[in-house]
C-alpha cells in the first residue's frame, strides 16, 4: 500500500501531491501519477527507507508498506 512524500521545492503550478493513491497497490499508484505527469520518475521504496534530501522536479518517491510478491 502507497505512502505519499514530496519535496517542500514546488514548481510552480506542478502537481506534487497525490493523496488519492495512499492504499492503492504500487503499480495502480504509478499508473495515475504517470496519468498527472507524465515525465516522472517514480521509485518505490519500502517505507523508512532513508533518501536524499536533493530536490529533482521529475522524481516521484512511492513508499510502500508490503512488499509486493513476485509470481
Amino acid at each position: 500500500r502507497a505512502t505519499m512524500s514530496s519535496s517542500d521545492n514546488v514548481a510552480a503550478g506542478e502537481k506534487t501531491r497525490w493523496p488519492e493513491v495512499v492504499g492503492l497497490c504500487a503499480e495502480e499508484a504509478k499508473k495515475i501519477i504517470l496519468a498527472d505527469k507524465p515525465d516522472a520518475d517514480i521509485i518505490v521504496l519500502p517505507v523508512g527507507t532513508p533518501v536524499t534530501k536533493d530536490f529533482r522536479p521529475e522524481r516521484v518517491r512511492v513508499f510502500v508498506h508490503d512488499t509486493p510478491s513476485i509470481g
